[in-house]
């Protein structure tokens, strides 16, 4: 094969070297020569041409002079050193000063070197002046000979300085003022060696003080530089001052001790102290100047001094304010000896601040840790108000710089530090602008700190791959828009997560009067913890028992909820794993408690023997914690041959995982649990593979439906909308939709649905209010399309959006089944009709980026409360979650100006702040009940993190961002009275554990309550509801439990009817008991005082209900205008039962006719066990991963597990098709 050539250059193609032609071959170079070099050897003239020829650069500072000028001037090391030497020498001249007038006096004679001397006494009356005292002095041979050197070597350098400094103009270097001095002090001392009677001669050597105080200055300069070290103008000015000082009255006292030895002839303690006196203005006058050249000397001294120094201390106030304003520096010797972390900002606010102050500080072990603030603007008067407490001030230090600059880094001692917190800026208008100056800040810190952990909070889900390297990541967005969907099916998910991650004793509450105060207060305290199980009390005994097992009686034994492990050999955390999963003595366990096991104490007390006959639950007694568990030696049930059968009840109850075990559950004797077994066996786990079979979503359309089926399969989203998603197995439609089929509000080629009722729907919708389809909107959908959910289950998801999604977007929701978009605004009744709000069940409203910065700061809910709060009165049966800016804001979601019991629960969120709670706005009513959000409330997930490296993935595997493989989920289950023979929480435990393998975490409960402001209330209010109660037109409306149904009816106080044809019934049942509560009520006017005010409440109801006819008239309006059938519409002037209870089950303040009676919701996180169930308890469940065992169970009834897991979900209701 030919040899390719390389192309020669055009020099090279012209002749070679050593003037060869082109195609001649070059002569070799000699072995071992430079090319550099010169070649050796002779030849001819023409052959030098091609020779290359040595460069030598920088030839300049070759020169003497150069290189003089490096070693004294340029290099800082050698530089220093001269300038050490030099400021050595000015402090020598001032001592040997010093040691001239103390060997001096005056007294023995004053003359030249080698005169006669003469005496000289001072005459306090006579106006002469004898100059003799003042220009000779006595100064022995060695003495002068030492001054002599000192002044020679001074001279000689200050000429060499010159000599190297000098740049064209000479006199620029000779009228400085340090030449001047430097000659009048060196040049006489000169001159003396060659004339000898001049030995005695006054120099001013005191003079070389003010040299040597620019010296230092110099010195300190090049110290800095050649150390490498950033210099602080704070500490050079505070030195400035004080040798400017000390120079000042160095320079009077020796002046005015030399003037006077014409006058009364002062030591030098006596000038000094003369000085001190003047300078400081206190002037006692018991020393004075006695001739006039030192009087004139005092003059010009203080002349200077009030000149000088204020300009000094001017520079030293504007350092020190300017100081206070940046922060100063961390101390490096505290930076070594004392542990911090840095928190990076843009800008920090107050409420920022006190929740990472008092979640980090919450955490025992971190109590002497120091936080450095890191902020590029400047302190805020509140954050300054704060730091100023002796709480903070010893431990926070706030320092104004950039993290983007490496001297403000150093100033924070960022590369000692144990972290770095860097956080973003939410009330940013443009939130990809801020997350940008984030990442920009997490590069910053890596690359001047590596070794330093980072955890990072990113608002966007796009921008999280740039910030993959750091330690924590916790991305706002996923987590919001994660839990707002989880909030639709399992109630207050929400605020279950923001209890959990918050630090806290669970002593909230303890002093309130209210039972579910102590209560909620005491579960809000459970957090999760991590320990080594072979190291644990908790879990030790259960090494090589199953999961459920140690789960069920680790709870039984010691009230810990465990939820979760994570193998020795493997990174991933596992939720629930499963009865398969044997424990190790190497596994780490998670479980949540209200403390860790190391700060716990173990009480061991006897087991009381029961009787025999006796049962277990007789009396009216609490249950103690070790009468739980029911009789293990009889099983209730075989689950060999257990069949799951769906729920009948309309609530979504347990279904036949809670049902009455037929075989020894009738007569008297209490139904009994079956144990949970210690090794899992295959035939007592109820199957479940969802992959192999599509029976289980099967739906067989009625008749009169008339809509075809559309089959869906299972599997991972095609298009992720960015980078770094997690793939979740999720339901999806075999063919991606198209993009005009997406749109609700309108018709295309393929459809010509226009409206909600078009699509019949058979699940009630979610709607979802945003401003924008960010891609964080994604991980709305995911979660409720998951592959664990059952078909059945599946609500339709309208986006109602303000501007049109942009294609990017649509093509990653066009692959999910009933997910639909449309525009419009949450503040539009018109847009809300059109996209389906009457026949939705849940809405979303996302907080609106463009809200979030206000002028002023808590303003920024304003518009989004105002919205709410009339869609809750125009749409009263709508479950509404609301996502604010400022949690502060929360009390306004249920205003009402004359509400005494939201009065008493603002002074108990008072009381509860000051006594340091972190969660002093738990009991408001609508985060407890989960109506209300702020991601603000998770920054402190991000905060625990530091003490608990678990925590994000926990939270996101409860939200499910994150699926691990045999990883469980989180859902929901709720109680129906049909599952009240369980009774406690415990025996729910066993029940779950043996059955279904699923791990119970907390309870979501509903109850009613009566608020009254003054206790005899209650008498006269029971009194008028009976009267009423007893008429005929109000008993038919009686629940099951003997109390009226209707708005305020809690658990069990209404019917279960949703039928729309009820509606005019119930109005007219309303009304005419109105009216005849209003003549019944006169009766009691003279006899009882509150019930007349009580009727004057219903009365005012009256006037409130006209209100709502005339708010039902509206919507009703709007919905003939815009062509929508109103069929569907529900007259919010008559609410039926079942839309009561379901305003009851969301948590609001609902009975707007009587303001006394109302219920409230909450969540209870690992009750204790023997607390006892109600009706319609929402309990919140682990259920293990459906994938894990489809291997083993590939032969399995699977049409019996879907069954059982369609029934387990407490959203799914008998609704009629729309």
């Amino acid at each position: 094969m030919a040899r390719a050539k390389l192309p020669r250059s055009p020099s090279e193609g012209k002749a070679g070297p050593g003037g060869a032609p082109a195609g001649a071959a070059a002569p070799e170079e000699p072995h071992g020569l430079s090319p550099l070099l010169p070649a050796r050897g002779g030849g001819s003239v023409g052959s030098d041409v091609g020779q290359r020829v040595q460069v030598e650069f920088y030839v300049n500072e070759n020169t003497f002079k150069e290189r003089l000028k490096l070693f004294f001037i340029k290099n800082q090391r050698s530089s220093l050193r001269i300038r050490l030497f030099n400021f050595s020498l000015k402090l020598l001249t001032c001592l040997l000063y010093i040691i001239r007038v103390l060997l001096d006096n005056p007294a023995l004679g004053i003359g030249c070197w080698g005169c006669v001397k003469q005496k000289y006494t001072f005459n306090g009356s006579s106006s002469e002046i004898n100059w003799a005292p003042i220009l000779w002095v006595e100064r022995k041979m060695a003495l002068w000979a030492i001054q002599v050197i000192v002044a020679t070597i001074s001279f000689l350098e200050t000429m060499l300085l010159i000599y190297l400094s000098y740049k064209g103009n000479i006199w620029e270097q000779i009228i400085r003022v340090s030449f001047i001095l430097e000659m009048v002090n060196t040049l006489p001392f000169i001159i003396t060696i060659f004339w000898p009677p001049l030995r005695n001669l006054f120099i001013p050597v005191f003079l070389n003080c003010w040299l040597a105080k620019h010296a230092l200055e110099n010195m300190i300069n090049d110290f800095h530089r050649a150390i490498l070290r950033t210099q602080s103008a704070m500490f050079n000015q505070v030195l400035i001052l004080f040798c400017t000082l000390l120079c000042l009255v160095f320079t009077g006292t020796c002046g005015i001790q030399h003037l006077e030895r014409a006058g009364e002839n002062l030591n030098l303690l006596t000038s000094f102290y003369f000085c001190i006196v003047t300078f400081s203005t206190v002037g006692y006058g018991d020393v004075t100047p006695k001739i006039w050249p030192s009087q004139f000397l005092v003059v010009i001294m203080i002349g200077v001094a009030l000149v000088v120094l204020p300009l000094q201390f001017e520079e030293l106030v504007y350092l020190w304010m300017e100081r206070q304003k940046s922060g100063g520096n961390y101390s490096r010797h505290r930076a070594q000896t004392e542990k911090h972390v840095v928190l990076c900002v843009s800008s920090l606010k107050i409420d920022l601040l006190m929740d990472f102050l008092n979640e980090f500080y919450a955490h025992p072990r971190l109590q002497d840790y120091y936080v450095v603030i890191l902020c590029p603007t400047e302190m805020d008067v509140q954050v300054r108000r704060v730091l100023q407490i002796p709480l903070w001030s010893q431990r926070v230090i706030y320092l104004q710089g950039s993290a983007l600059k490496d001297q403000d880094l150093m100033r924070a001692k960022m590369d000692n530090g144990e972290a770095c917190f860097i956080l973003s800026s939410r009330n940013e208008v443009d939130r990809t602008a801020a997350d940008h100056q984030t990442i920009l800040r997490a590069w910053a810190v890596k690359d001047f700190a590596p070794n330093c952990p980072l955890y990072v909070q990113i608002l966007k889900p796009e921008n999280k791959f740039h910030v993959k390297f750091a330690d924590h990541v916790v991305c706002e967005e996923e987590c919001k828009y994660a839990m707002l969907a989880l909030n639709c099916i399992c109630p207050a998910t929400s605020t279950l997560i923001t209890l959990l991650v918050h630090t806290s004793r669970g002593q909230e509450g303890q002093e309130s009067p209210e039972q579910w105060q102590r209560m909620y207060g005491r579960c809000s305290g459970n957090e999760v913890y991590h320990i080594r199980m072979g190291d644990s009390k908790f879990f030790r005994e259960y090494e090589g028992k199953s999961f459920t097992y140690a789960a069920f009686h680790a709870h039984k034994k010691y009230g810990v909820c465990l939820m979760g492990l994570k193998r020795e050999d493997d990174k991933s955390i596992l939720l629930n794993p499963g009865p398969r999963h044997i424990l190790a003595a190497s596994d780490t366990c998670f479980y949540i408690n209200i403390t860790k096991e190391e700060n716990s104490a173990f009480i061991f007390k006897q087991e009381e023997k029961q009787k025999k006959g006796q049962g277990l639950y007789e009396g009216p007694s609490r249950l103690p914690v070790h009468s739980i568990i029911a009789s293990m030696g009889t099983v209730a049930m075989d689950l060999q041959n257990t069949e799951c059968r769906p729920s009948q009840s309309g609530g979504g109850g347990g279904g036949n995982k809670l049902m009455v075990p037929t075989e020894n559950g009738s007569g008297s004797r209490r139904p009994s649990i079956a144990p949970v077994l210690e090794l899992a066996d295959s035939s007592t786990l109820l199957p479940c593979d969802l992959l192999s079979d599509q029976s289980e979503d099967e739906v067989t359309p009625s008749d009169d439906e008339g809509l075809s089926v559309v089959e869906y399969v299972k599997g991972y989203p095609p298009n992720s909308p960015y980078i770094g998603s997690s793939p979740t197995l999720c339901h999806l439609l075999p063919v991606k939709a198209p993009f005009c089929c997406l749109r609700l509000d309108k018709g295309c080629k393929h459809n010509s649905y226009e409206d909600a009722k078009a699509y019949g729907f058979k699940n009630k919708l979610i709607i979802v209010s945003a401003e924008t389809a960010g891609n964080g909107l994604y991980n709305f959908i995911v979660p409720l399309r998951a592959y664990y959910r059952s078909r059945k289950e599946l609500n339709p998801i309208v986006l109602l959006l303000d501007n049109k999604p942009d294609h990017h977007f649509l093509e990653a929701i066009c692959c999910f089944p009933m997910v639909y978009y449309m525009e419009g605004s949450v503040d539009n009744l018109d847009s809300l009709l059109q996209c389906g709000i009457i026949y939705a069940d849940n809405l979303v409203v996302v907080d609106k980026e463009s809200t979030m910065s206000a002028e002023e700061d808590y303003m920024a809910d304003a518009k989004t409360i105002v919205n709410v709060q009339t869609m809750f009165r125009l749409f009263p049966s709508l479950s509404i979650t609301t996502e604010l800016t400022h949690p502060s804001n929360m009390r306004f979601m249920q205003f009402r100006a004359k509400d005494s019991y939201s009065l008493a629960l603002s002074k108990l969120e008072k009381r509860e702040r000051e006594n340091g709670s972190n969660l002093a706005f738990m009991f408001r009513l609508p985060f407890a009940a989960g109506r209300v959000f702020s991601i603000s409330m998770l920054d402190t997930l991000l905060y625990q993190s530091f003490v608990k490296d678990y925590m994000i993935s926990i939270t996101r595997l409860l939200l499910g961002l994150d699926t691990t493989p045999g990883s469980g989920y989180l859902c929901a289950m709720k109680i129906t009275e049909d599952d009240l023979w369980i009774r406690t929480y415990g025996r729910l435990f066993q029940k779950l554990c043996s059955s279904s393998a699923e791990i119970p975490i907390g309870i979501y409960r509903t109850e009613c309550h009566v608020f009254t402001s003054e206790p005899h209330d209650l008498r006269a209010q029971s009194q008028v509801s009976v009267n009423v109660e007893d008429r005929e037109d109000t008993r038919e409306v009686k629940g099951p439990w003997g109390t009226r149904a209707g708005p305020g009816s809690g658990h069990g106080c209404h019917t279960s009817s949703g039928d729309p044809a009820e509606h005019p019934l119930l109005r007219r049942k309303s009304l005419q008991w109105a009216r005849k509560l209003s003549r019944r009520g006169t009766k009691h006017t003279g006899k009882v005082p509150a019930a007349t005010e009580w009727v004057n409440q219903q009365r005012l109801s009256l006037y409130r209900r006209s209100e709502r006819q005339e708010l039902s008239e509206l919507v009703k309006n709007r919905m003939k205008h815009l062509g929508l059938p109103t069929t569907g519409y529900e007259d919010v002037a008559n609410l039926t039962a079942s839309d009561v209870m379901n305003r009851v089950n969301l948590g609001y303040l609902q009975d707007e006719m009587n303001d006394q009676q109302n219920t409230l919701s909450y969540v209870l996180i690992n009750p204790p066990p023997d607390t006892r169930l109600e009706p319609n308890d929402i309990v919140y469940l682990i259920r293990s991963d459906p994938l894990a065992h489809v291997a083993s169970s590939s032969q399995s009834r699977k049409s019996s597990c879907s069954n059982k897991l369609s029934s387990c979900n407490p959203e799914t209701r008998d609704e009629t098709q729309l």
